[in-house]
């Protein structure tokens, strides 16, 4: 069975990733997307799928955006575990969303290999961008991991903590 790819297409690009509109109330450089699936979408309804595959092959440059996004979620979930309230979760997923992240080309980005470094002008777009995804990402992942009566987290979402996409990970080994 394949992986699941992006269905999405980019009219923008910074370096080789595709800057796609998203649903959001954060500010950042992405289009503010009102109707239909967003990239995000994407990654959470295909995560529980693709999060199995070591490999993936990229067939567009928003696939490069769901992969960042589903180690993303992958962190997120890290996080999420250890969170017995919404309120901690939210508080959670807002510091990750914000903390300082390598971008591509930068020495403890993980996926050199895929993304191509972007240019000094593309520089700033890139981790506007990246950040804008990591904040929209924690929020609705706090709304699919934890149940809005019981208040507590899903087994069903958590469960998948521990595994790997690809074998990579956002974190630094040993975080």
């Amino acid at each position: 069975m394949p992986a699941y790819h992006s269905s999405l297409t980019s009219q923008r690009l910074v370096a080789n990733m595709g800057l796609l509109p998203i649903k959001t109330q954060y500010k950042g450089p992405a289009a503010k997307e009102v109707n239909g699936t967003d990239i995000i979408d994407e990654a959470i309804g295909f995560f529980k799928a693709n999060i199995f595959f070591r490999s993936y092959e990229i067939k567009s440059e928003a696939d490069r955006t769901l992969i960042y996004v589903t180690l993303y979620i992958s962190e997120c979930l890290k996080k999420l575990q250890r969170c017995s309230s919404k309120s901690q979760a939210e508080k959670e997923m807002y510091t990750l969303g914000i903390t300082n992240f390598p971008i591509p080309g930068e020495p403890g980005f993980p996926l050199n290999a895929l993304f191509t470094k972007p240019t000094k002008q593309e520089d700033e777009t890139m981790r506007a961008y990246l950040q804008q995804l990591r904040q929209e990402t924690g929020l609705r992942m706090i709304e699919k991991v934890f149940d809005p009566n019981s208040n507590k987290p899903s087994k069903w979402w958590l469960c998948f903590s521990k595994r790997k996409f690809m074998d990579k990970s956002l974190s630094p080994a040993g975080h």
